[in-house]
């Protein structure tokens, strides 16, 4: 006659169970074994109840013999059926009948209705019944051990509640993948990461380095005009990394504040400075698994370079404020239109941290010179602005390549997919208008602003800021855009900002200025 006492052990054993799985089925399962040992148990059961729709289902179930699944049972109380079961929830929730006893629960217990002994429990949710736990068997020497099923409520309750998360968890998952199925398919591609048009032509060299790095972890610098694609080339690294599940984010160097810089990279504290009032994680936290894609490389400040070269060299940093050491495993992608090697020479720029950064550098080539692949870049563009602006996918003309080739892209891959996108609403979803948007966007060639040095450029900084004002003033202030200085100059807008706030240079007081 077994004992009515739950042993300690064997709790432990469902506990350890409960904590180290969260799928309930093939917990019941192995503890089945581990239960009849010490009782004459046969099934083991937990349905969830639903007293406010009347529903009840089976959780989970394991038996001794194999013979009957009950994984799949669902069943719907009529109205007396839920009234006994509510009954018997408010009498505590813990006896022991046989199933012929209590038709309010028979159809819960066994739909076949056979007459067996069974042990019943009630299982806590989130302040109400979540459901309940059977233990079944032939004999009524079970009927005896009431208080091994009283003692498996609160891991039992444990367990259907991590198996419910799991359930939604899955739920959820299937829910974002058919959306991203069907985003792709309107999109018409087959993957979600960003294709590489001209991969197997004027970019298989730069592939090719792509293919040798990405399966490292060494840091990556990619070197290119603006516009060229080094953000698309970075994604790529990513993905062909072992990273791949983890995070990619972007960071653009250029756009941050230099007060704020070490507060984006690093985090705060919470009070370390006038508005920090809550701690905040920087983006080496955030990307931890990852990989960190570092834009406009060369606009960091001074102090920040010094942080970033210990976070390459340990991968340890401290938040601003703090003194806590953290440490991330995060791979570092950098990007740059400048001349590095310049800005190490003049000081602006560590050369310790040149020397880490530039291990395995990519050269991104200018439009003009893969010349190649503007056909399949045009067609790529022009089908996605067809389709986003008209629902209707277009195609450049042969005529439409020949202007397309013809012209030398001081925007790159960037201004082409603008230039397509102003022709498609030129072309009121009907064709593609090339001569006409280009004929908007006159081309802006930096000789058109006096580059020769004169007496009063004493110094770097007077004759950048000359440069910047001439630009200005040719461009009204205007900064953005084709007709802004910062095409006019080359360099992205983000970039000239930046540096228009170090040189102290204001925009708006070249609104009025004529050309």
């Amino acid at each position: 006659m077994p004992t009515p006492e739950a042993p300690i052990a064997f709790l432990l054993d469902v506990w350890k169970e409960v904590s180290r799985h969260a799928d309930l089925a093939p917990s019941l399962a192995r503890l089945l074994h581990r239960i009849g040992r010490e009782l004459p148990v046969q099934a083991w059961i937990v349905r969830r109840i639903d007293l406010a729709n009347g529903r009840i289902e089976t959780a989970a179930a394991a038996t001794t013999s194999g013979e009957r699944d009950t994984s799949t049972q669902r069943g719907e109380l009529a109205p007396p059926d839920l009234d006994r079961l509510r009954a018997w929830i408010a009498d505590g929730g813990a006896k022991a009948w046989k199933a012929g006893e209590s038709d309010a629960l028979r159809r819960m217990i066994d739909p076949a209705g056979r007459r067996v002994a069974l042990l019943a429990a009630t299982l806590a949710g989130e302040g109400e019944i979540a459901g309940v736990v059977l233990l079944e068997g032939e004999n009524d020497e079970l009927v005896g051990a009431l208080r091994w099923i009283v003692a498996l409520r609160e891991p039992m309750s444990v367990a259907l509640a991590n198996d419910l998360r799991l359930h939604e968890l899955a739920r959820l998952r299937e829910a974002a993948e058919a959306d991203n199925r069907a985003l792709l398919s309107r999109l018409q591609r087959e993957d979600i990461s960003e294709s590489v048009v001209g991969a197997a032509t004027g970019l298989s060299e730069v592939m090719a380095r792509v293919e040798q790095v990405a399966r490292t972890d060494a840091p990556v610098l990619i070197l290119g005009e603006t516009g060229s694609g080094k953000e698309v080339v970075a994604r790529n690294i990513h993905s062909r990394s072992r990273r791949a599940k983890g995070p990619f984010l972007r960071v653009n160097c250029g756009a941050i504040p230099p007060e704020l810089v070490d507060s984006e990279l690093f985090g705060h504290e919470r009070g370390s400075f006038t508005g920090a009032v809550n701690t905040r994680r920087g983006w080496f936290e955030r990307a931890d698994g990852g990989t960190l894609f570092l834009d406009e490389l060369g606009e960091l400040p001074a102090a920040a370079q010094v942080r970033l070269l210990r976070v390459l060299q340990d991968g340890s940093f401290e938040r601003v404020g703090g003194q806590e050491q953290l440490h991330v495993d995060v791979r570092l992608v950098a990007a740059t239109h400048r001349e590095m090697e310049a800005l190490v020479g003049d000081g602006s720029f560590r050369q310790d941290l040149w020397y880490r950064i530039n291990v395995f550098p990519i050269r991104l080539p200018p439009l003009r010179e893969r010349a190649a692949d503007i056909p399949a870049l045009a067609a790529h563009f022009a089908s996605r602005a067809g389709l986003r602006l008209h629902g209707v996918a277009l195609s450049p003309t042969p005529e439409d390549l020949r202007v397309l080739v013809e012209y030398d892209w001081p925007g790159n891959v960037r201004e082409l997919a603008s230039v397509i996108e102003r022709a498609a609403i030129l072309g009121d979803g009907r064709h593609l208008a090339i001569a006409a948007a280009l004929g908007s966007s006159p081309r802006i060639g930096t000789n058109e602003v006096a580059l020769e040095p004169t007496a009063e450029d004493a110094s770097l900084e007077s004759a950048m800021t000359r440069h910047i004002v001439a630009a200005l003033e040719k461009t009204r202030g205007r900064i953005e855009g084709p007709y802004g200085a910062a095409s006019l100059l080359g360099i992205n807008p983000h970039t000239l900002r930046s540096r228009m706030r170090k040189l102290g240079i204001e925009w708006s007081k070249f609104r009025g200025a004529t050309s």
